[in-house]
């Protein structure tokens, strides 16, 4: 046997720095996810040139990926608990890389538009099946830094989309997609050696006490409050993600060559929101809050913070306006990894990939709804109005939250045993 699987095969693999190492492999495929739309994003300019595109079409184009996402999600959510973690996003990963490579060869804005909604197939597995992975290999109090590790992959994807630009610029805007693609095919065979490597710890069965399903959870009031407050905050999620490169093109009035010294920072910056949300709330629970209630705690304090998007209309300079999106960005990833993490304490393992679809189903109708509207303001000039979108309605998705139910997650001790369904 290699020496090397000999010292492995001797390690503990089921400790937390392990969990937390399979946590790592798997936060790649969320940047891999979210590559592609961060390459839509900060490529829209010479996107929109070529197409001969308004910011009308590209809300459309955008409303086209995320109808398709949205319904897709739901499907994704059943077999991620039907079917188990490892089969359902090989298949995921798998159809949105050819997607996502299928996408460069596009011709014209209609083949653009369906190769789009073909990537959203796919694509709509990426966060359901963080959340499965996040239930069956985190504890209760890590969870919400679990969700906000998942955004390190979100802002290595605006990193790495950001320098895909001057790219872009030699070789054309296709030839980042190629290699988007490219890189989710090679990620496959890594996780499948991780998953082997170090196995799930908490994939138990929840609900013991009752015969629901994953479908079931549609008809209980906790998931509709829970789908309700992710519609309101997650505006402003959308808005600074895939808008922020034509609103320093059409307000700041730069060139794309430009903005790619920018667009990386919001994203980046958002990391430490993300565990910052995380960090406040196990805060509360180490003082033996219930991890519903320090959830909303941490909503609050993020709501609050959001409020700091209404500066935006007065920043004279790219620079000023990135520190604004930036602190927004932060505070909004901040709440979204609680509101992410209350599905898995409110519903359990059992049924994490349909109750983390089913926020997923929400923001992608959001996301439909609003990318048109935001292409239509961004048309008349209009930006100032939109943020309105990333201030206001997170406060009411925080008083929102307060109608979810305590957690309902069996509290009894368990032995750890794998997932039967890997």
């Amino acid at each position: 046997m290699d020496p090397l699987w000999s010292i492995i095969d001797s390690v503990d693999m089921n400790g937390s720095s392990w969990r937390w190492a399979a946590v790592a492999i798997f936060v790649l495929s969320s940047a891999l996810n979210s590559l592609d739309r961060s390459l839509l994003s900060f490529l829209a300019p010479a996107i929109m040139a070529e197409f001969h595109m308004n910011q009308l079409a590209f809300g459309y184009l955008i409303s086209a990926f995320f109808v398709v996402y949205a319904f897709s999600s739901l499907a994704a959510g059943y077999l991620l608990d039907h079917v188990g973690l490892n089969k359902s996003i090989t298949a995921a990963v798998a159809w949105w890389s050819g997607a996502a490579i299928l996408t460069a060869f596009t011709r014209g804005f209609g083949g653009l538009m369906l190769a789009r909604a073909g990537l959203a197939v796919g694509e709509s597995a990426g966060i359901p099946a963080f959340g499965k992975l996040n239930a069956i290999y985190l504890k209760r109090s890590e969870r919400a830094l679990g969700t906000a590790s998942n955004q390190i992959g979100l802002a290595l994807a605006g990193v790495a989309a950001a320098a895909a630009v001057p790219l872009a610029g030699k070789f054309g805007w296709r030839m980042p997609f190629v290699l988007s693609g490219s890189l989710g095919l090679v990620w496959i065979p890594l996780w499948w050696v991780t998953s082997k490597r170090i196995p799930p710890q908490f994939a138990t069965r929840e609900f013991q006490r009752t015969k629901e399903t994953s479908l079931s959870l549609w008809g209980t009031r906790d998931l509709w409050l829970l789908v309700a407050a992710n519609v309101l905050w997650m505006g402003g999620y959308g808005l600074w993600s895939y808008w922020t490169t034509l609103y320093l093109t059409h307000v700041q009035h730069l060139a794309l060559r430009d903005t790619a010294r920018y667009v990386w920072i919001p994203p980046f910056v958002s990391i430490f929101g993300g565990f910052f949300g995380g960090w406040l709330s196990l805060r509360w629970m180490n003082r033996q809050v219930d991890s519903v209630a320090a959830r909303r705690r941490s909503v609050w304090v993020s709501a609050l913070g959001a409020l700091s998007a209404l500066a935006l209309p007065f920043a004279t300079t790219p620079g000023a306006a990135t520190a604004i999106i930036a602190v927004s960005f932060f505070f909004l990833l901040s709440g979204s990894v609680n509101i992410y993490a209350l599905p898995l304490d409110i519903f359990g393992a059992e049924h994490a990939g349909m109750a983390i679809a089913a926020l997923t189903f929400a923001f992608g109708l959001l996301q439909t709804v609003i990318s048109p509207v935001i292409g239509w303001l961004g048309d008349h000039n209009l930006y100032s109005l939109v943020v309105w979108l990333v201030t206001i309605p997170p406060l009411i998705s925080a008083v929102t939250l307060l109608g979810c139910s305590q957690r309902r997650e069996s509290q009894g001790k368990r032995a750890p045993r794998r997932d039967p369904r890997p």
